[in-house]
């Protein structure tokens, strides 16, 4: 297994190197964000990209969504130090093969690594529940876009904001997330309703009584 670490903490990410050659795993690089990540991918074709979530100029997100574009059969495995929900969604909607937190064990760590290698879905244990929530909810929705429950409470508050003519940028502050956190709700709600843009959501929110 050929493995590129992405990570913009050079002290942990020489720490994962070590731990992985220890343990007979041949790294190929080291990137400090997902510019970097991209062009050395295209440079030492690695197997596995450990791909941290969060770092300056281009972050994990949009780096694995890059890169799956070019290597379709790259697998990226995101790691990361909290369970953020709007990350976990955006990462496997992006192509990623997993989500790891930074904090599980080594042995679970390693498992999960080669379970990605081999093709599985590799998530953390603390966060596989709210993927398969999110799976059952998009599974609800039926082919004229209605269901019990088409959009989550979130989407619905991003939506009725959106309705009511706030940007992004506003949307995100009133509600404290990142605007590419609300970009993806937007995506989410896109794809839910089967509308092609925000006017059509809303006016098919409303039909639905979903928004005022």
């Amino acid at each position: 297994m050929r493995v590129l670490i992405v990570d913009d903490h050079p002290l942990f990410a020489e720490g994962l190197r070590n731990l992985l050659t220890e343990r007979g795993i041949d790294v190929v690089g080291l990137a400090q964000d997902g510019h970097e990540a991209l062009t050395r991918a295209r440079a030492l074709r690695p197997d596995v990209v450990l791909m941290d979530v969060q770092m300056p100029r281009l972050d994990g997100v949009e780096a694995t969504r890059a890169l799956k574009a070019v290597f379709p059969e790259l697998t990226v495995l995101m790691l990361t130090q909290a369970a953020d929900d709007d990350h976990l969604f955006a990462a496997i909607a992006a192509g990623a093969s997993g989500y790891v937190l930074k904090s599980e064990p080594t042995d679970t760590f390693l498992r999960l690594l080669e379970g990605a290698h081999r093709g599985e879905v590799a998530v953390s244990a603390t966060l596989a529940g709210r993927l398969l929530r999110e799976f059952a909810r998009l599974d609800a929705v039926k082919p004229d876009g209605t269901a019990d429950a088409p959009l989550t409470d979130r989407q619905r508050e991003v939506l009725r904001l959106v309705a009511d003519g706030l940007l992004y940028k506003q949307v995100a502050a009133r509600i404290g997330v990142s605007e590419r956190a609300v970009k993806y709700h937007m995506g989410e709600i896109l794809a839910r309703l089967h509308v092609h843009d925000r006017a059509e959501a809303v006016a098919h929110a409303r039909r639905l009584g979903l928004i005022p």
